[in-house]
């Protein structure tokens, strides 16, 4: 316990000091000529965050890019893209790659369509508050957390051990899977990768939900009763005046959703620990680096990851450019 005190105490005096520096020098810019001043208060502030940016990710970045160029040899040999040439041979980091596009595509979009059709349904309902709040519920759950509860889900080897061969019993749907309780064993069709993709779709619905909702109470009254004294019905008036007005919203789920799904990993490691054909390109990465004792190869993957990662954040800024224009 005196650990742990001690250590708030020194977080506490840390924040305290640099706050102190911080107030301290700004007041001195306050001092400086107008020609000047602007440019010293601007970079006060921006000064510490551009140094933990680039202690944080661009060094990494560039030294995680310089090791995927090596191999992992005692001696480091230079490859160039060997390391890439390798991934692509192989068998698992291939299908590590293609599960990481389902959880891409498949969660992204059954996310976003949940979410908006939940939105636009339960909006100005009755108990809609509630409603959400239980729909975005799942969204505060750690993914670790998430995971664990679907295994018990997907539990199985014995008769109706898990929620979903009970339901299948009470059912009494005919089911080899559900008879031996093998969900997340079977990769026919790489079903127990799209099962592990539920498990995302239920926790970023909410999310999604939120966002969308208050997406859909900003859009002016005005348009709306515009379009349905022109005559068009509900549907018409969701389709042809609310989603285009959103538009800009629904990108930013689209990409914050599929950023998450680029770099799924607790799901996957709480519940299968991605054995069974469900390992994805951060749970390669992981294993490369702390349990094969290949980081260079996981340095590789990481570079892969980064790289997909990097359109996606570049379509995210244009559309909220293009937003912030037509809000001006």
């Amino acid at each position: 316990m005196g650990d742990i005190l001690n250590a708030i105490a020194v977080v506490l005096i840390g924040l305290l000091v640099v706050g102190l520096v911080l107030g301290g020098l700004y007041a001195v810019t306050t001092q400086l000529p107008a020609a000047t001043r602007e440019w010293a208060q601007r970079s006060l502030f921006l000064g510490p965050a551009l140094v933990l940016l680039a202690v944080g990710l661009v060094i990494p970045v560039i030294r995680t890019t310089i090791s995927s160029l090596y191999d992992d040899s005692a001696s480091e040999k230079f490859v160039a893209f060997g390391n890439f040439v390798d991934i692509f041979k192989s068998t698992d980091e291939r299908s590590a790659i293609i599960n990481t596009l389902l959880w891409v595509i498949f969660g992204t979009l059954f996310s976003t369509l949940f979410g908006l059709a939940i939105a636009r349904f339960a909006d100005r309902m009755k108990g809609e508050a509630i409603a959400k709040a239980f729909i975005f519920l799942p969204s505060a759950i750690a993914l670790v957390g998430a995971g664990l509860i679907w295994k018990f889900v997907y539990a199985g080897g014995e008769p109706n051990v898990g929620l979903l061969n009970q339901i299948i019993a009470w059912l009494h749907l005919p089911s080899s899977w559900g008879e031996n309780g093998l969900w997340l064993i079977d990769d026919t069709f790489r079903l127990n990768t799209f099962l592990l993709i539920v498990i995302l779709v239920w926790v970023q619905t909410g999310f999604a939900t939120v966002v969308f909702s208050a997406a859909i109470k900003g859009v002016p009254d005005a348009m709306l009763e515009a379009a349905r004294v022109d005559g068009a019905t509900e549907r018409e008036v969701f389709f042809k005046v609310v989603v285009p007005s959103i538009r800009a919203t629904i990108v930013t789920v689209i990409t914050t959703t599929v950023i998450a799904a680029l770099k799924v990993f607790d799901i996957v490691k709480a519940s299968t620990g991605g054995n069974f054909n469900t390992s994805t390109i951060a749970n390669n990465n992981y294993d490369h680096f702390f349990i094969d004792g290949r980081p260079n190869l996981g340095s590789a993957l990481a570079v892969i990851l980064f790289v997909k990662v990097i359109p996606v954040v570049v379509i995210n800024q244009r559309n909220q450019a293009r937003a912030k224009e037509l809000g001006g």
